[in-house]
């Protein structure tokens, strides 16, 4: 089954670098959508916010030079988590990253 996903935007909410108990990097950011896309052959504005999350001993490099306003593209996969306190969201789970 195919789950890929490729998004391009501007970081909304700064990048937080964080190491799990495992000793696994993780950053943390949110890319915030906008655009004209067609839909039933009529232009629709598309706006949409999506939290991101890169992983892995490669993630540093990747999102080293990141910051709140940074115009960039990723790639990767979707995901459901659920929070501590019971509230869902899909979250992008990137394997690629480019500065646009």
């Amino acid at each position: 089954m195919t789950n890929r996903l490729e998004l391009a935007g501007v970081i909304s909410k700064a990048p937080v670098h964080r190491q799990s108990p495992a000793g696994i990097p993780h950053c943390h950011f949110v890319l915030e959508h906008r655009s004209t896309q067609l839909e039933a052959n009529l232009p629709r504005q598309v706006y949409c916010r999506l939290p991101v999350v890169v992983s892995g001993q490669g993630s540093t490099q990747q999102t080293h030079d990141l910051a709140l306003g940074s115009h960039i593209k990723v790639s990767g996969f979707l995901a459901y988590q659920t929070s501590r306190q019971g509230e869902g969201k899909l979250v992008l789970h990137a394997d690629h990253i480019i500065d646009i």
